[in-house]
């Protein structure tokens, strides 16, 4: 049991690392050819944060612990949403552009509905499956969501270089690279390990898959957050977070039905209706003022929710 709990601390370690070296070396690159900042939150931070979800959900669903493939997606965006954003808005109020509130916000919705959709026998022929057809439409969605990004790229003005570092070519794609490898070698590590613990503790893979891993896989996007939030850059800290949550519905889970077909466990409904609940709020909360604006009392709502909710889960 202690090297079981070791190996997935470790898992995790690599797994952080090589998204913090992946996300590192894609931002820098996309830094030299002037993409804005927003832009970079809401595509390639957001997929180098995404990748441990990723990584984990490609591995449970080659091996068939389709628990953990669900809990892991639907679980990190509630982590992302209502634990990461929150202690970003804690640290300062988070005002965002009106694009993100008109339009990425409510696209997070969409991505949302379209699962539950999926998964309840309002869209899929098949009953509560997420089949690879399922998927395949996933992905179409996901396409929309990165031309929509990349038409933003052509009125979206670079904001200032300094955030990021000028690292040259070679250490660009060396930082990619390695990320790439510790990702690997940490979802492996993490999948397998988590597996082996639900079995030894007698704990579901479901109850695993929502909090440890989920809460585990999203800690690249809780250090990319808060350093936003630090130096005072929201659009990054809120465009990670919106940008994190479309990529794990449409392109993380897209990939996992695409591998294998995922039996839907409607015990999941619940999560998700968090989940949709805390986007509303989110929305809600940020047309209360003149600004648009996530004030910290209203952060500290999604925290608090959070913890409600976690008690709740173990509980029952």
């Amino acid at each position: 049991m202690a090297i079981q709990f070791l190996l997935l601390i470790l898992g995790f370690a690599l797994l952080i690392k090589g998204a913090d070296w992946t996300v590192d070396g894609a931002s820098a690159f996309a830094k030299k050819i002037h993409i804005s900042d927003l832009a970079i939150g809401l595509t390639i931070v957001a997929f180098g944060t995404s990748a441990p979800e990723l990584v984990v959900n490609v591995f449970a669903s080659f091996q068939n612990h389709q628990n953990i493939v669900l809990g892991n997606v639907i679980g990190s965006n509630n982590f992302n949403l209502f634990v990461i954003l929150g202690t970003a808005g804690l640290i300062t109020p988070l005002v965002v552009q009106s694009s993100t509130v008109w339009k990425e916000i409510p696209y997070s919705f969409i991505a949302i509905l379209f699962l539950y959709m999926q998964t309840n026998d309002l869209l899929s022929p098949d009953s509560r499956v997420l089949t690879r057809l399922d998927g395949l439409v996933l992905l179409i969605m996901f396409s929309i969501f990165l031309f929509y990004v990349y038409k933003q790229l052509g009125s979206d003005k670079p904001e200032s270089e300094t955030a990021l570092k000028d690292y040259s070519m070679l250490k660009i794609w060396s930082f990619i690279i390695f990320g790439l490898i510790g990702l690997m070698i940490g979802g492996k590590l993490v999948v397998t390990n988590a597996v082996q613990m639900t079995t030894t503790l007698g704990i579901s893979e479901k109850i695993v898959g929502l909090t440890i891993v989920a809460a585990g896989t999203s800690l690249p996007e809780m250090a990319t957050s808060v350093v936003a939030a630090l130096k005072k850059n929201s659009d990054i800290a809120v465009g990670n977070i919106i940008g994190s949550n479309i990529f794990n519905i449409f392109f993380v889970l897209a990939i996992s039905s695409l591998i294998r077909p995922i039996n839907y466990d409607t015990a999941f409904n619940s999560d998700l209706y968090l989940l949709a609940g805390g986007t509303v709020f989110l929305v809600t909360a940020m047309f209360t003022g003149k600004k648009k604006k996530l004030d910290r009392w209203e952060a500290g709502i999604l925290i608090v929710t959070y913890i409600v909710y976690t008690v709740y889960l173990i509980n029952n």
